[in-house]
């Protein structure tokens, strides 16, 4: 499997409409029962012979117990597949990008997506995903002391930031105009962008961002120094100073340590 982070929001179990909240409410008792249960996938050829996996079984849902409050944040693997399918053709990313996903397949895609939301005005994504490294952006929404690192039951090293989704709303709107004002106002944009995905969730929620399996590639002493969050913050507050030279010493420290990790991707 690829490895990647995620951007997660976890909303409270009350949050949801009462059918969804039925459905999880049930959910959560019979994975009381059986455990975890891995996602399952299968193959869906094109007309070319070519193919992608695609999500079958009941929707899912990562699930935190956060002062005695249960949170999930759902999969919604099928909206996720249907995004994708379009963004890959969007951004033809290799030779054989119209063999992979032809015209005829991205228009079945996105009649099916806009059904989904037509039906469910508040089907929306909870997870972003990132293949191969954390976006710098997203280490705006949090600070150090929301970071932890630890190990998960399977003694496998795990490395999360976790705040409520006001916090990280209220440190997106302050670094979007600090960010407009210098050379990367196009990375205040992505942020805006971050700030309005939040806003489509109820204010009790949290927001987590999971290395996930990024922390396969990278030793135990490499995650302890590795503090993104609370450098990118030194990073805006030096900008706000007008300290130019120092915040971009900082950034490109960041990015530096970020594209180190990416480099894999070429290696596999």
């Amino acid at each position: 499997m690829i490895p990647a982070a995620y951007l997660r929001v976890f909303q409270p179990l009350d949050a949801f409409e009462r059918d969804e909240q039925r459905h999880w409410e049930r959910y959560l008792e019979e994975r009381a029962r059986a455990g975890v249960v891995p996602p399952a996938y299968r193959d869906r050829q094109t007309a070319a012979g070519l193919g992608f996996l695609a999500p079958v079984g009941a929707e899912r849902a990562e699930v935190r117990v956060v002062g005695g409050v249960t949170y999930l944040s759902p999969w919604r693997l099928r909206m996720r597949v249907l995004a994708a399918i379009l963004a890959f053709r969007e951004a033809r990313p290799m030779e054989l990008w119209d063999r992979m996903v032809p015209k005829r397949v991205a228009r079945r895609a996105a009649r099916e997506l806009r059904t989904i939301r037509r039906h469910s005005p508040r089907a929306v994504s909870f997870v972003h995903e990132s293949l191969w490294h954390v976006p710098i952006r997203w280490f705006v929404l949090f600070r150090d002391e929301e970071r932890r690192l630890d190990l998960d039951p399977e003694g496998r090293l795990r490395l999360r930031y976790r705040t409520t989704i006001r916090r990280a709303m209220r440190r997106a709107e302050n670094a979007v105009p600090i960010l407009r004002r210098s050379e990367l106002g196009s990375i205040g944009e992505l942020i805006l962008d971050l700030h309005q995905w939040m806003a489509q969730f109820e204010p009790r929620s949290i927001v987590e961002l999971d290395y996930g399996g990024l922390t396969r590639m990278m030793s135990w002493d490499e995650l302890d120094d590795d503090r993104s969050a609370r450098d990118i913050q030194h990073a805006l507050d030096l900008l706000q100073k007008l300290e130019f030279p120092r915040s971009a010493e900082v950034y490109q420290g960041v990015l530096e340590r970020w594209a180190e990790v990416r480099q894999l991707e070429s290696m596999n």
